[in-house]
């Protein structure tokens, strides 16, 4: 696909696990919450997997090693080996990899992921900024990460060594709630130095170069709960998406969502890979899908019919992302979604 600027939701003959190669997809919100399988997901994988499509799995954490991450998915009821987990660490590893020497030191601000990562890029991984390291190298440490180690960073960066990022998330879902995620202690890093990272994870290119280079996949598609990073992700990689709606995101952040931020496809949970998509298609003055028809207005989002709740919620979409709809004010947009159950 192009990055055309999507003005609805799209439609699909075939169940999204016939239609496309592969699934990229994410982890926290998608796959599991709080560690354990969100509801749906388990079942959904098997079929799509045994229908042929192939799954990885994409995560922008870069604490935790392919294996360690497959270890997870396997005890949940979701065979998985180290091969079918992509990390954004893999991905700093190569860029990194790419620009400078093989067997350079690399000074590590996070966890083990990245140390299993540069090594296996040829690269030595080391704790000091004393260790004349020729990159400095950021990622998740869990909440343990001692405050020191952003000291480290800090002096080998005031030396003029080059920062690199495995991803700049400032959140991250836990057991207990939301916590600050590896983009806030790259906030620390930058406030103190005045420097900038090459930073690799989703969003960005290079890590969607590497998920390519791994899965080899001819037809992806991306699977997420986030717009800033699974569908932006996408949209910079110019492939299809689909989002399910049992992470962080909701009715209202997705009728809000810029260009770059509109999935290709909406649905509740990972049961969407199993089925056809909807059309969306015009109706008059606005969008019909299923039972429901949406229009905008200059100030109104107006919702008309009955069916099911998601064809209302990807006909609002296609209302809310035309010139009109976007101007609609959030109490407009609520009171649609309110009616929806969203």
């Amino acid at each position: 696909m192009s990055q055309s600027v999507r003005t609805r939701p799209e439609g699909s003959g075939q169940a999204l696990s016939k239609a496309y190669d592969t699934a990229l997809l994410d982890l926290d919100g998608v796959v599991y919450a709080g560690g354990q399988a969100i509801a749906h997901a388990v079942e959904s994988l098997a079929t799509a997997r045994e229908g042929g499509m192939h799954l990885a799995y994409v995560t922008n954490n870069a604490l935790r090693t392919p294996d360690t991450v497959a270890g997870h998915l396997t005890e949940l009821g979701i065979p998985t080996g180290a091969d079918d987990v992509i990390t954004s660490a893999q991905a700093v590893a190569r860029l990194i990899s790419e620009q400078v020497p093989e067997g350079s030191r690399v000074l590590v601000i996070g966890g083990e992921g990245l140390r299993v990562a540069l090594r296996e890029r040829g690269l030595q991984p080391v704790e000091s900024a004393e260790d004349e390291p020729v990159a400095v190298v950021q990622g998740y440490g869990g909440p343990e990460l001692p405050w020191g180690r952003f000291a480290e960073a800090c002096y080998a960066i005031a030396r003029g060594v080059p920062w690199y990022a495995s991803n700049t998330d400032l959140t991250i879902p836990s057991a207990r709630g939301i916590a600050p995620g590896n983009g806030a202690a790259v906030e620390v890093v930058r406030i103190a130095t005045g420097a900038e990272p090459q930073v690799a994870g989703k969003p960005l290119p290079p890590m969607h170069r590497e998920t390519i280079l791994r899965t080899g996949a001819r037809r992806p598609l991306v699977v997420g709960d986030r717009l800033d990073t699974d569908i932006e992700g996408a949209f910079n990689g110019e492939v299809d998406s689909l989002l399910v709606l049992t992470g962080v995101t909701d009715g209202a952040q997705l009728l809000a969502a810029p260009p770059q931020h509109r999935p290709t496809y909406v649905d509740a949970d990972l049961r969407g890979l199993l089925t056809g998509q909807p059309e969306v298609g015009e109706a008059g003055g606005g969008f019909r899908c299923g039972g429901w028809t949406a229009t905008a207005g200059a100030e109104r989002l107006e919702l008309d019919g009955d069916g099911e709740p998601l064809d209302g919620l990807r006909a609002l979409c296609a209302a809310a992302w035309t010139e009109a709809g976007e101007g609609v004010c959030e109490l407009e947009t609520g009171k649609a979604l309110e009616r929806l159950g969203f």
